[in-house]
């Protein structure tokens, strides 16, 4: 039996049958099990390695891929920005913004769906919520579809676009969840949720389910979403690593949006802090890197001697008193022959149920509990050097202290009798260093095309606040027995749909804009960062953290269309046979014409230089004004003193709003091996500062 394999570049989907047929003759088992409908040809079929080959070969095959597993990446937010609740807004244009959320789904009862005071769904609208079981939409869920091309559910999936994980929800709420006030995580971080683009509509496009998001259901999610007429796409799902453009389901996908108008914003990836970790690379989308809030949450542990340690944690569980507390590895469940070693991680069934009920234990490796909870534990304490930059809730009473803290618990534990601890309940604290990248936001250089510049930008993506599925426990965890319908979590897929509702705010002010109009606006406006606080710069950070207040008057905009990005691919490599499957007709490299990658129309700069050599890059770039006429912006450069950047010309005048002037930048100067030099070009008149990071690095 063959793998279920993705064959992008057939004429019609009507032909996709007869087309296989006649590639593979009528002997073959090869069977069709999906055809895409709209934005791309493209079909899944069942295929041995011999028969891939074969089609692979053929004139009019783009690429044939593997159906891969791909996996998800897991309120104060929006205040914390100055985007506050009585912010500027197109309330009429915003109600008629449809955001397409690509997940695990949504709880359409969670009262951050609510549909009072929304008017009827917006005419432009194709999509539907047919045919499905206990499953209702309304006026704020516009449609809703679930993807699962496989046919393959686990125990716990339900088929229906109903959320049974919780990501789902968590998402749509962050980009345009209804008010909800009083809302907390049993009771701790209480306060009013919202999303970012409350009026706005949502369609659910259910791809994730319990073994992951396959690239087969991606891509049927993104084509009903750019055939039912969303406005944006929100995709929290990145991939291990990069991969080539079009063997990528979310860069196809997210290509064929913006040929259509469509923004889509990605996850970086929770990869980080090692560098080269981002995933979602592609220059037409935005990839969205995770950054702190001015929140942060901690708990005390107290000892029976009075010493009390610090550690981190969402616990929102009331202390018992003091139970006696006990070292994992002492604890092991020997009927099952596990050992000392092994116990001492609290792993599921590692502990002797005997030793260990109603007792805390200690482990060697970060957990969500299960182990401890089946075990009957009272609580757990977590010993580890991990990061303590974000808070996790776990299925039982719980800390997680340094490896210090931890030794002392244990010295503690070994030289007395009747060693006692109280797990306390978790406090809020004001983290005034906020905002950082997130230790596990994957972090550039890109590795697919090193001289664009990845992550575009940073988003609130740490200790975030928002809707859940009452079908699963906080944790995830079956033993786990709380429903709770809000939930605080960390991941660069919290920080995308903050980017994706600021793309939503910007557009309903500016709705003509095309995706890279947009994408501009809010990279060359936001917010700067420190170098200080994140070693890799920008490449931890892009651009900066967004200001969605900011993007929507930007002044100017680094804007690009479909062509720019042909030719960019062109320059890339990529054979005519693909970009006629891409641009949909008969062009070619020779007609379109190829460019470098230094001149692919960004609102960054980056390139990768060889070491301890003299170098000299220009890059060709283009604005077009969007703020006032007539207006004069001058260039401003910052710079360190290995890197000499000229501006040609360094005044632009502009006599109408739509104008467009070209200027060149002229990158000199010497870098040593694996060293990352940046500066800025900022474009700046009475009211605008059109800022762009400037990158150069080698070999690192």
């Amino acid at each position: 039996m063959g793998d279920l394999k993705l064959t992008l570049g057939i004429p019609s989907s009507l032909l996709h049958l007869s087309f296989l047929q006649k590639a593979l003759g009528s002997t073959s088992s090869a069977s069709i099990i999906y055809s895409y409908k709209s934005s791309f040809n493209g079909f899944v079929a069942l295929l041995t390695n011999d028969e891939v080959q074969l089609i692979s070969s053929m004139q009019g095959v783009v690429s044939v891929f593997p159906n891969r597993i791909n996996q998800l990446q897991t309120t104060r937010s929006w205040d914390f920005m100055g985007f506050s609740q009585t912010v500027k807004r197109a309330t009429t244009v915003e109600s008629n913004t449809i955001v397409g959320v690509i997940d695990t789904g949504i709880w359409p009862e969670s009262d951050s769906f609510k549909d009072t005071g929304f008017g009827p769904t917006p005419t432009k609208w194709k999509g539907s919520c047919k045919g499905l079981t206990n499953f209702t939409c309304n006026n704020k869920i516009i449609g809703a579809k679930y993807f699962k091309i496989n046919g393959v559910f686990g125990q716990n999936d339900i088929q229906s676009p109903r959320d049974s994980e919780g990501h789902g929800s968590h998402t749509a709420s962050t980009v345009a969840g209804d008010l909800v006030t009083s809302a907390s995580f049993s009771g701790l971080a209480s306060g009013t949720a919202r999303g970012g683009v409350p009026s706005a509509r949502i369609g659910v496009y259910k791809a994730c389910w319990s073994d992951g998001c396959s690239d087969a259901d991606i891509l049927a999610a993104f084509d009903d979403a750019i055939n039912d007429g969303v406005d944006l796409i929100s995709i929290s799902i990145a991939f291990s690593a990069a991969r080539p453009y079009f063997s990528d389901s979310i860069a196809i996908g997210s290509f064929h949006a913006m040929r259509k108008g469509i923004l889509t914003s990605m996850a970086a990836g929770n990869a980080g802090p090692a560098s080269g970790t981002i995933s979602n690379v592609s220059p037409w989308a935005l990839s969205v890197a995770a950054s702190t809030i001015d929140r942060k949450f901690f708990n005390n542990l107290k000892l029976g001697n009075a010493a009390t340690f610090q550690g981190v944690a969402l616990n929102t569980f009331d202390p018992n008193g003091f139970s006696p507390i006990v070292y994992g590895a002492n604890v092991p469940n020997t009927t099952g022959n596990v050992s000392s070693s092994l116990s001492r991680l609290c792993q599921k069934n590692s502990l002797d149920a005997t030793l260990v009920k109603g007792k805390i234990v200690v482990c060697d490796q970060l957990n969500l509990g299960e182990g401890a909870l089946l075990a009957g534990a009272a609580g757990m304490v977590i010993r580890g050097d991990g990061p303590k930059t974000y808070a996790i809730v776990f299925a039982l009473p719980a800390t997680y202290v340094s490896v210090n803290d931890g030794n002392i618990i244990l010295a503690y534990i070994s030289t007395t009798s009747n060693a006692t601890a109280s797990i306390l309940k978790s406090n809020q604290v004001v983290d005034e260093f906020a905002p950082n990248v997130a230790g596990f936001s994957s972090r550039g250089p890109n590795p697919l095309t090193s001289d664009i510049l990845k992550p575009d930008l940073s988003a609130p993506g740490v200790n975030i606040l928002a809707a859940w599925t009452l079908v699963n426990s906080p944790t995830g965890i079956q033993a786990d027995n709380r429903r709770l319908p809000f939930n605080i979590i960390s991941g660069t897929s919290m920080a995308c749909p903050h980017a994706t509702a600021a793309a939503a705010y910007v557009k309903s002010f500016n709705p003509l804009w095309s995706p890279s109009a947009i994408k501009s606006a809010l990279m060359t406006t936001a917010f700067e960062m420190s170098a200080k606080t994140t070693p890799q710069a920008e490449f931890g950070y892009g651009a900066g953290h967004i200001n969605p207040v900011a993007a929507i008057d930007p002044g100017l905009v680094y804007d690009a269309n479909q062509t720019d990005y042909l030719q960019f691919l062109c320059g890339q490599g990529y054979t005519d046979r693909e970009l006629q499957i891409v641009s949909g007709d008969s062009s070619t490299c020779t007609s379109f014409g190829n460019e470098t990658v230094w001149n692919l129309n960004m609102p960054s700069f980056s390139a990768r230089v060889l070491p301890l050599l003299t170098f000299k890059v220009t890059f060709n770039r283009r604005v077009t004004n969007v703020g006032l006429a007539p207006s004069t912006y001058n260039a401003t450069v910052l710079a360190p003193a290995t890197l000499k950047i000229q501006v040609v010309p360094n005044i632009l005048s502009f006599n109408s709003v739509g104008q467009t002037q070209s200027f060149t930048v002229t990158v000199e100067g010497i870098v040593t091996l694996g060293s990352v030099v940046s500066g800025s070009l900022s474009w700046v008149d009475a009211t605008h500062k059109v800022r762009s990071p400037i990158v150069v690095f080698s070999s690192i």
